[in-house]
């Protein structure tokens, strides 16, 4: 019997894992360097987290979430994105009763998702996300995109562009949301059955659809800007001096929506335009939810944050040709020679791990040539050699891989020798 992986999901073999490794840890990385701090929360959760945080008119809940009841009837839902689940512990835990606001959360982790499996777009991915609740100022809607870009350029990513718009406060997508059902209303037996639903329940969402976006009343659709009433004009004329004082490059396009109904305010999605990149551009999506809190029993909060998947920021990294880490090399190869050596060897090698050296050695029994051969196809930087000669002298033959320069050293003295030659990089 063959067992073949879940369709669109995926290993990631040791070879892979030295890149997923980087990408996080940079992340994470220039999260502290922004004062934010990591949030871990279930894979799974209770559907209606979803339902009522992400809507229940996005494509999410419609149709991509892997849901399912348990034992006990209750209906739970794998997560299909990180928000919903970092603000209701939010809510829970009361982070919002801290002094020190506004409270700043990273997290990354699986997500689920029953969509088309294509390349950078899986059912299961691995997504980095922020969240920072408890400030309306449209400078930390700044710092959260200059924490974004900052992540990318340190990745070497250089081919990027910033897209933004505002969705304004409830009284502006009011006022906008009328207008879009008078333009939309007369001609909606010409769109799909999920626009025709959205219509008075989400409207907006209409100018997100993928089936009828080349439909003619698409490119006529009242524009959002056009309805900002005067605070969210401040509000994004503030976002943008803010982000030209930091020199952050952006356009502004008023039909970028996103997909999740929690979004007010500030929108933006990050792409890439690295040729070869394919034909979807966007490496990362976020912005400013400020009912969200207050959906999930919390009191009045705002809140802002973006979310990438780890997939996707290494077809961009591969499309600009960036320098990705390769798996860690050994730091030493034991190679025995006898049966007192071979007895002796797991003793010396703990001697090494213990010390900090990344070391192994053969178990299955080879000879010194196929051991020697083992060393090289680990990239051992060095060799330690132990025979009945050496084991008789309390004594090794350290060889330096790359030079070939071969040293005697007492067992006792092995690994400081191996700390010093290694971390003084001689």
């Amino acid at each position: 019997m063959s067992i073949q992986l879940p369709r669109g999901t995926q290993d990631i073999l040791p070879e892979d894992a030295a890149i997923w490794q980087y990408i996080e840890q940079v992340a994470k990385e220039t999260c502290e360097t922004y004062h934010y701090q990591e949030i871990r929360t279930p894979i799974f959760e209770h559907t209606e987290i979803f339902s009522r945080g992400v809507g229940d008119t996005t494509d999410i809940v419609q149709k991509e979430m892997y849901t399912f009841s348990d034992r006990g009837g209750r209906s739970l839902t794998l997560r299909p994105e990180g928000t919903a689940a970092v603000v209701r512990s939010y809510v829970n835990h009361k982070l919002y009763a801290s002094p020190a606001q506004p409270t700043k959360l990273y997290y990354t982790g699986p997500m689920f998702r029953y969509e088309r499996p294509q390349a950078g777009r899986m059912r299961q991915f691995v997504q980095f996300g922020v969240e920072a609740l408890g400030s309306a100022s449209p400078q930390l809607d700044a710092e959260v995109l200059a924490l974004l870009i900052a992540i990318c350029k340190k990745l070497g990513l250089v081919n990027l562009k910033l897209v933004i718009n505002s969705l304004g406060d409830s009284e502006s997508r009011q006022a906008h949301r009328e207008a879009l059902i008078a333009h939309f209303k007369p001609s909606i037996d010409e769109f799909c059955s999920d626009c025709q639903m959205r219509l008075e329940k989400n409207p907006l969402r209409i100018l997100d659809c993928k089936k009828d976006r080349e439909h003619p009343l698409m490119a006529t659709a009242p524009s959002i800007l056009d309805y900002l009433n005067e605070e969210s004009r401040a509000y994004f004329q503030s976002l943008k001096e803010t982000l030209d004082l930091l020199n952050i490059p952006y356009v502004v396009d008023p039909t970028l929506v996103r997909g999740l109904d929690y979004y007010n305010h500030t929108a933006f999605e990050l792409l890439s335009t690295a040729p070869g990149f394919g034909a979807i551009t966007t490496l990362c999506g976020g912005g400013r939810y400020n009912g969200l809190v207050q959906e999930f029993g919390g009191p009045e909060t705002p809140g802002i944050g973006f979310a990438f998947s780890i997939e996707r920021f290494i077809l961009a990294m591969k499309a600009e040709n960036v320098d990705l880490p390769a798996p860690q090399s050994l730091d030493a190869y034991l190679v025995t020679l006898g049966d007192e050596s071979s007895r002796l060897g797991p003793q010396l090698l703990q001697r090494l791990r213990d010390g900090g050296i990344r070391a192994d050695k053969d178990y299955l029994g080879k000879k010194m040539k196929a051991q020697l051969k083992a060393a090289d196809r680990y990239q051992a930087s060095y060799t330690i050699i132990i025979g009945e000669d050496e084991i008789a002298k309390q004594q090794a033959l350290v060889k330096q891989m790359a030079t070939g320069e071969q040293t005697v050293v007492a067992f006792s003295d092995l690994t400081s020798f191996l700390q010093e030659q290694i971390r003084g990089g001689n």
